[in-house]
């Protein structure tokens, strides 16, 4: 076990400013992602952000955020001991919304409903961490680094049960609006454990901790930072249901719109000419075209009948002789 001076761990249970702080850019960081995903999900914009790897790797590390500040903040909050009834508060609160969570997702998204997100996460990684807690941080962070690799080591499809997804170590990821599994994310809240471990004894961390924020951009970061739990249940609420009001307004983006097609349309062109260049030229003017016409409803509803399809055919032969030298 760690030896901690006993000023620190007076100072180590105080509300810290700076990591509400880091909590609330992890909130703004989360509603601008959010709200990006929001404008491709309903199609106010062109770009597909699931199929963006550079917003992927934004959203993980939100997520990777949240759960080692979640480390870190258990470990501050508990470094004079388990402190039961806050913990028990705490979980019960995450854990609430975590089902609350699941509930209004099978609702809304039956097929790809959240049933283990990060509240998910953070609520079964608090209980695990509990041992962690009075462990050396040297363990701590081996453990973290295996949690870290597991799922390159252990995966297995014989892992790829639904009662088993939570673990994350299938060969296959489920079909989920939000999967963060405890391998290899756990490791994140026992990093973010040791680190507050090994950080807690020196000068620098005491002074950290008593940081104030004064000015008015800081303060409003520790009050979202100490909101988080309710912004993040709410915030969706607000975007979709904007967004959903600014989409009556002015519909789709047309590029948006035709990307079902046009992802069909250049798959089918590929198997029989094979270059993606005129393949996709070709399917950008065919869509053109159909715009034009009274097909373009039918398109997009997958509901062409089998006496249109050969107007289709003909816009797709005039597009192709347009693009032939």
């Amino acid at each position: 076990m760690t030896a901690i001076p006993l000023q620190a761990k007076a100072v180590a249970a105080q509300r810290w400013d700076a990591i509400d702080v880091a909590r609330g850019i992890a909130i703004v960081a989360m509603v601008v992602y959010h709200f990006s995903w929001d404008l491709s999900f309903l199609k106010l914009i062109a770009t597909d952000i699931v199929a963006v790897p550079a917003w992927r790797w934004f959203a993980r590390c939100i997520a990777g955020s949240f759960l080692f500040l979640a480390g870190v903040g258990l470990f501050l909050a508990h470094a004079q001991g388990l402190r039961r009834k806050p913990f028990l508060r705490r979980l019960a609160k995450i854990g609430g919304a975590a089902l609350l969570i699941t509930a209004a997702t099978y609702l809304a998204f039956p097929e790809s409903f959240i049933f283990f997100g990060i509240l998910h996460c953070i609520a079964v990684s608090s209980i695990l961490a509990l041992p962690f807690l009075r462990l050396r941080a040297s363990v701590v962070l081996i453990s973290a680094i295996l949690c870290l690799v597991a799922p390159w080591i252990l995966t297995d499809p014989a892992f790829d049960r639904p009662w088993l997804d939570w673990l994350g170590l299938g060969a296959t990821d489920p079909v989920t609006n939000d999967y963060v599994p405890i391998f290899p994310w756990f490791g994140l809240v026992l990093g973010g454990i040791a680190l507050a471990k090994i950080a807690l004894p020196h000068a620098e961390t005491l002074r950290l901790a008593r940081w104030r924020a004064k000015d008015r951009f800081s303060r409003f970061l520790v009050w979202a930072g100490r909101k988080s739990l309710p912004i993040y249940l709410i915030h969706q609420i607000v975007l979709l249901g904007a967004l959903y009001g600014v989409l009556q307004l002015t519909g789709p983006n047309p590029m948006a719109e035709a990307r079902p097609f046009l992802a069909q349309c250049e798959a089918s062109c590929l198997e029989q000419n094979g270059q993606a260049g005129t393949c996709r030229a070709l399917c950008s003017c065919v869509a053109d075209e159909l715009r034009r016409t009274d097909l373009w409803r039918k398109v997009l509803a997958d509901a062409v009948p089998p006496e249109d399809q050969t107007r289709i055919s003909r816009m797709a032969q005039q597009c192709l002789r347009g693009k032939e030298p």
